[in-house]
Formats: C-alpha cells, structure tokens, sequence
C-alpha cells in the first residue's frame, strides 16, 4: 500500500517561480496543471504556456486564466449566469449534485451550469465555471454548526468574481488540453521548457483519490457517468493509480523518454515517504545529465520537502 501520510501540496509556486527565474526559456508546458497559478504567473514573464490536466476543472481553470488573454465576464453575462438561479424546474439535470448538497444548493448548481451554456464563448463560460467551483468549494468548507455563517451562493459568486485577477494579455497563443500527460507531451515537444509537476502516487481510483473536490467534475460534465471511462483512458497512464513504486518509476522513465526532445527539464517532486528524491534523480539520469538539484525544507509547516531538478 502507498504511503499517505504526508499530504503532498500541489504547488510552490514562490519557490518554483525562483528556480525558474535561473533558466532561459521563451515558451513551457506544463503536463501535470490542475491549479493554473504557475502558468498565469508566467505569462507576465511573456512566455508561452501550454498547459494540459486530466481533470475537467484543471482544464477549465487553465482556459480562464491561462489561455484567455483578455476576456471578462459582463455584467450582463453575470446576470444570465445567474438568471433564476434558486428556480426549481420539472427535475434537475444533474441528479449527482444531489450526492454533495442540500436540494436548494443543488438547484442553484443545476441551474447555474445550464445558464454558463448560454454565453457567447467557451472562455467566457471556462470563467464562469472557473467561479462557480470556487462557489461549491465555499459551501463544502462549512459544516452543520457553521451553516448559519453562509451567505446567498448568488452573492458568493459576484465576490469571488470580483476577486478574480485580471487576465494577462502576453501576445502568445497559450493554450490549454485535457489529455493525459504522455499524449500532450507527445504533441508538444517544440518548447524550449518541461515543468513537470509530478504526481502523488496513489492507490484509488480516481474518484475517491479526488476526494470531495470529486464534485467539480461531475458538476463540469453535468452526470456522474464518466467516472468509467476516465480511469479506462487513464490505466496505465502516468499519474494514475499504481500499486508499487517500481511501477510508479517505469512510467515516469517512460513520460521523461517521450520528453526527450525538449531541451530543458525542471520537474518537482515532493518527497512523501513513497519515491524519495534518489530515485527520480536516477530515473532522470538513465535518459539525460541531471545539472541541479534544488530543496525547499517545508517539514515544519507541512511534513513535506520539495524539491526541483533541473536536467
């Protein structure tokens, strides 16, 4: 079984952005993308970002932040998107939401993803979707004694908008996939740099691996009928569920051999008890010279190290 107990962060991003500041580079992908923090950070650097996730809500955050250069939500977008918001119909469309809210919350869910339809771009509706997942990750932080706290979801998504950054026009085509990451890497090997985040191994399926942010992609795909077939595409796969750690390295080494004509490597790890830093150092080094290894002690705050390596 794998090793869990140290929960693995998804991103350092001050951290990551200062190994990166050491490297020379005009364009990145970024294989492994399910926050688009470090992506949206380095548009301002003017560098061209290809991004890709797996997930649903990876890809669409990506595309709001990421791809999109300069687009933002209308007032009168906002107000179709919320149009009838808490309006009960003949039934809901997406019977799931009920598995993670109340009947009004669902409603408001169900009725909220049917209005994103109605705007006139896909990047306006990845925005849209964007704040509506901020909107049910604010309504699951509250528990039965702190239910009272909450405000209407309606007023929840105009300042959680508000909040949103402004997007980044860099004058490049970034762009944004939902494949796995061997296909995308595959497609992309004319950059000049490889983030690759690396993955926490696990043993799950992918829905229960998900855990309660499970609830973003069946509220994306509008049912819960998908799970199948994602881990279906997804066996195999790097990133997917394995069983041992020699696993785990094969299909690394196999991800960094489809990578092998990206000229710069940088891929972090966070040493979790499960492949420690020497055995990516040594998978990485059957396929090219590693040049730096750089750590970032975080124990204290959360039980992790993370660690960058250049190749």
């Amino acid at each position: 079984m794998l090793n869990k107990s140290v929960a693995a962060p998804k991103s350092w991003l001050a951290y990551e952005l200062n190994v990166l500041r050491r490297l020379k580079f005009a364009s990145v992908i970024l294989p492994f993308s399910d926050k688009p923090n470090l992506g949206a950070y380095l548009k301002r650097w003017n560098v061209r970002v290809a991004t890709n996730d797996f997930t649903q809500a990876g890809f669409v955050k990506a595309v709001a932040s990421i791809q999109n250069n300069g687009e933002k939500l209308s007032e009168d977008d906002v107000a179709a998107v919320l149009e009838d918001a808490y309006v009960p119909r003949y039934r809901l469309q997406n019977e799931s939401l009920k598995n993670w809210f109340g009947e009004t919350d669902a409603w408001w869910f169900d009725n909220v993803r049917r209005n994103v339809e109605k705007l006139p771009s896909h990047v306006l509706q990845a925005i849209a979707l964007s704040v509506g997942m901020g909107v049910g990750d604010y309504v699951l932080s509250f528990t039965e004694d702190t239910r009272e706290l909450r405000q209407p979801l309606s007023t929840v998504y105009k300042r959680l908008l508000s909040a949103m950054p402004e997007p980044v026009n860099n004058g490049q085509n970034n762009t944004c996939q939902n494949k796995t990451a061997k296909d995308f890497i595959s497609e992309n090997f004319t950059n000049d740099l490889m983030f690759l985040r690396l993955p926490q191994a696990h043993n799950s399926t992918e829905r229960n691996f998900l855990g309660w942010t499970a609830w973003r992609e069946e509220w994306i795909h509008g049912d819960n009928t998908f799970w199948n077939d994602i881990e279906t595409a997804q066996t195999g796969k790097f990133g997917a569920l394995v069983e041992t750690k020699s696993q785990y390295l094969r299909l690394l080494e196999e991800i960094l051999r489809t990578a092998s004509r990206i000229p710069i490597w940088a891929i972090a790890h966070v040493e979790d008890g499960f492949v420690s830093t020497q055995d990516i150092v040594e998978t990485i080094g059957r396929i090219r010279r590693v040049d730096t290894i750089f750590t970032k002690d975080f124990s204290e705050l959360t039980g992790a190290k993370a660690v960058i390596i250049t190749a």
